[in-house]
């Protein structure tokens, strides 16, 4: 298990530079990438840990070159929409967003992500995409009474069940 802190982006990632004004899903790389069979790793806090527990061979990153927008709706007096703003976010307030990941990674004893990386995932096993995957590690973890959660339990968990043969992670 580790961040492939020493890892070198997906070669794809390396023909664009610079920052793009498009949200992470909608980079040209993560289309193109897409394309292959890769997706986007989950956004949710439950699976924060995901791409550090995946199996490597089925597991990338590029670097996150994009800008993440803060939306400002306007309302009149009886609740219709009259104006909307779309602004980047400011460095502060993602770093806020940063800070609460990392301390949720912290919390599970794993060391800090590398910074500025987009995690890319195949589905591993006989599953069609990452949902399934995913949806499979829900059921096993409501077999087994673990929440889905960002705990040290559910991550035992998916790491047993992606480690397992029959997930493609060639076993424990």
């Amino acid at each position: 298990m580790s961040w492939d802190e020493d890892g070198t982006p997906h070669p794809l990632a390396l023909r664009r530079s610079g920052r793009s004004e498009q949200e992470p899903d909608r980079l040209p790389e993560v289309r193109e990438l897409e394309a292959l069979g890769w997706e986007p790793a989950p956004g949710e806090a439950a699976w924060v840990f995901l791409p550090y527990v995946w199996p490597p061979h089925a597991r990338t990153w590029i670097p996150d070159r994009s800008t993440h927008w803060a939306v400002d709706t306007v309302l009149d007096g009886r609740g219709h929409v009259t104006d909307v703003h779309a602004v980047p976010l400011r460095e502060p307030d993602l770093h806020v967003l940063d800070r609460e990941t990392d301390e949720a990674v912290a919390a599970l004893g794993l060391p800090p992500r590398p910074p500025g990386r987009l995690w890319l995932l195949r589905p591993v096993g006989a599953f069609a995409t990452v949902g399934a995957v995913l949806e499979h590690l829900g059921a096993v973890a409501a077999g087994r009474g673990v929440e889905v959660a960002a705990s040290a339990a559910f991550m035992e968990l998916v790491r047993a069940e992606l480690a397992a043969p029959e997930a493609g992670g060639g076993g424990a």
